[in-house]
């Protein structure tokens, strides 16, 4: 490796260690009003995409939920799932927008609940070839290398890996690449034969992307990604939020701000009744605790 491409790995590492653990003080708190009158709440977001991504779609909204609410809210990104389940499993973020499985998770490990979640959406994890790929069963893929955005991805990775495991009955080489965006780029440019998703990244790349790709495989759709809250978080404070959402899908004009995070048609979520099945689909032996890079 010459220097020049040595420098610039290193500055990305370097950025990346910076999204990592960037903190964003969003708030615009009421006149006569400051941060030191209450706590900060610090709200996490799965990285699903690329960090500058996450946001651009996540900032404008809790910021207005800081206007409507009063309260202090901080964004945390992160630049890999990891590192993002890492946080949730000690119990770090106040507020936390998860993955389906993270939820049951979290909920074991710190009493985590959901708050609210998309009412119009079902998640869907698919395996994707490239369009001229000459796959059309995924029983072809036995063998084959295969990437995910992480380990503990839900659909994309973890019950996916699952069924084509048990289900399919394939071995295959798993390499993960941090973020969907990155799954479908690596199997567009040849580097794997088949990478995991969900249809909602899917769905929102450019048809650039999208138009490269075909779906082999799907697992049965869930509920979708939650935004939960952590028990030391008061109940007014979660009302509060839970209110502030559905508010917001009551205004045509602010609905591009929930369709940026997959909250469209905003609904209370229940445990129970969208997530508590989860638990027993027995993928506690495909958990990793650090996905190799």
């Amino acid at each position: 490796m010459t220097m020049a491409p040595r420098l610039a790995h290193g500055r990305r590492r370097a950025m990346a260690g910076l999204w990592a653990a960037l903190v964003l003080t969003l708030s615009t708190l009421p006149a006569g009003l400051s941060a030191a009158a209450g706590p900060t709440y610090i709200l996490a977001v799965i990285p699903r995409l690329p960090p500058a991504a996450t946001h651009r779609n996540w900032a404008p909204l809790v910021e207005r939920l800081a206007q409507d609410t009063g309260l202090d809210l901080r964004l945390k990104l992160y630049d890999d799932i990891p590192r993002f389940e890492r946080d949730l499993l000690d119990g770090i973020p106040d507020l936390a927008f998860m993955n389906p499985y993270q939820c049951v998770l979290a909920r074991r490990a710190r009493g985590y609940s959901p708050l609210v979640r998309d009412s119009a959406l079902e998640l869907g994890g698919i395996l994707v070839v490239r369009r001229d790929s000459p796959v059309t069963h995924v029983r072809q893929l036995d063998g084959k290398r295969l990437v995910f955005p992480a380990p503990n991805a839900f659909g994309a990775s973890l019950y996916l890996r699952a069924l084509l495991t048990e289900q399919a009955g394939i071995r295959f080489t798993a390499r993960y690449v941090v973020t969907h965006s990155n799954v479908y780029r690596n199997v567009i440019l040849g580097f794997a034969d088949a990478g995991g998703g969900v249809n909602v990244t899917l769905n929102n790349e450019p048809p650039a992307v999208r138009d490269k790709l075909r779906i082999v495989f799907e697992t049965p759709t869930t509920a979708p990604h939650p935004l939960g809250a952590h028990p030391r978080v008061p109940a007014p404070v979660r009302e509060a939020v839970v209110q502030a959402v559905l508010r917001l899908a009551r205004a045509p004009e602010n609905r591009g701000l929930l369709r940026a995070v997959h909250l469209s048609e905003p609904t209370r979520a229940d445990f129970e009744r969208d997530y508590a099945a989860l638990g027993k689909l027995a993928l506690e032996k495909y958990l990793e605790a650090e996905g190799p890079r």
